[in-house]
């Protein structure tokens, strides 16, 4: 195969923001199609780009080999099994699916066709997620015994928009990123007890979660709300030789919004180093490293081309998928879930 050529289904934040840019960027592929109802909004930002009405005019397009799936979360698993069916490569936006069952089916479809399915979890090539790993590759930290895992916000009125109102709320929203994340730091927890709730007035989904892992010897704790004013804090992790605690996100995603495009010498540089204290020790600022979601995208590209491994496999979103499923009858029981 040479050029990947790539369909895009939906231009929202999603498309415009973590997927479009990149596909510019990533050599050997060339967005060629999107999927959008409002054909004016696409080609501000692509002029010339050819827009389709549907998903079908999508898969009926010449030259497209992967999809990607970033429309609403409801529509992910139809979407993606419709692409699957046509013989393409898929890789569809977070959540995976809106159920378990859903996810299961397109994973399984897309092994029996043969085709690259992965799971869009960018924020393993955040900034301050690869300096955490390096940390604890590296034993500054010794036995991580608690982690903290914090995506907080102000946004204290409700929009009126579908996001706001998405099937499992912030939990499915902002979820997948917390718990892919300690899926690769540690692996599948023993259990999780989860706290799934909607604190906001007049909010139509859950706005809060505060979820905790139970592993042995270890607690992780995923929390989000949007009651947050003070939502600096992304991190903050303890082990047996010292502490990690790090404010601030990674800056990629406010920089494709604001229109940059995905490199520079600068790209993906925190600028608000993480603070290590050891026992004893005054604390010491941490250099980031450098974040690139650029490298999901060319590690993408060469397994579409059968040149490299998936970066994210469907078995991955599975293990993701299996948390967050748990988490919801978690808080509908309030009780903790075995993971077996």
């Amino acid at each position: 195969m040479g050029e990947v050529g790539v369909g895009l289904i939906g231009y929202g934040l999603g498309g415009r923001a973590f997927h479009a840019p990149y596909v510019g960027v990533t050599p050997g592929m060339a967005l060629r199609a999107v999927v959008s109802r409002d054909p004016a909004k696409v080609h501000a930002d692509l002029p010339g780009m050819q827009v389709v009405p549907d998903v079908a005019a999508l898969l009926a397009e010449p030259g497209i080999d992967l999809v990607v799936v970033s429309s609403p979360d409801a529509l992910h698993a139809g979407h993606a099994l419709a692409a699957i069916r046509a013989g393409k490569h898929v890789l569809v936006d977070k959540p995976f699916a809106t159920t378990l069952a859903d996810a299961r089916a397109v994973a399984a479809e897309g092994e029996a066709a043969g085709v690259v399915v992965t799971a869009f979890q960018n924020r393993r090539w955040d900034a301050d997620f690869l300096t955490l790993r390096e940390l604890i590759a590296a034993g500054v930290l010794g036995e991580v015994v608690q982690l903290e895992s914090h995506f907080d916000r102000w946004r204290p009125v409700p929009a009126d928009v579908w996001k706001e109102a998405r099937p499992g709320g912030a939990w499915l929203d902002l979820g997948p990123h917390l718990v892919d994340q300690a899926l690769q730091l540690f692996g599948r927890p023993l259990a999780i007890a989860a706290d799934i709730a909607t604190l906001r007035e007049g909010a139509p989904a859950p706005d809060y979660f505060h979820a905790v892992l139970r592993y042995p010897g270890r607690r992780v704790l995923l929390h989000s709300s949007k009651l947050v004013a003070d939502h600096g804090l992304r991190f903050a992790v303890h082990g047996t030789q010292g502490s990690w605690i790090k404010h601030g996100i990674d800056p990629q995603e406010a920089a494709t919004v604001a229109g940059e495009r995905p490199g520079g010498e600068g790209w993906g540089h925190d600028p608000a180093p993480g603070v290590l204290i050891r026992a004893g020790e005054a604390p010491v600022a941490v250099p980031n490293a450098r974040g690139d979601y650029r490298l999901f995208w060319q590690a993408l590209a060469a397994a579409v081309r059968g040149e490299g491994p998936n970066p994210v496999p469907a078995a991955d979103a599975i293990a993701v998928m299996e948390l967050l499923d748990a988490g919801l009858r978690s808080s509908e029981t309030r009780r903790e879930i075995a993971l077996g």
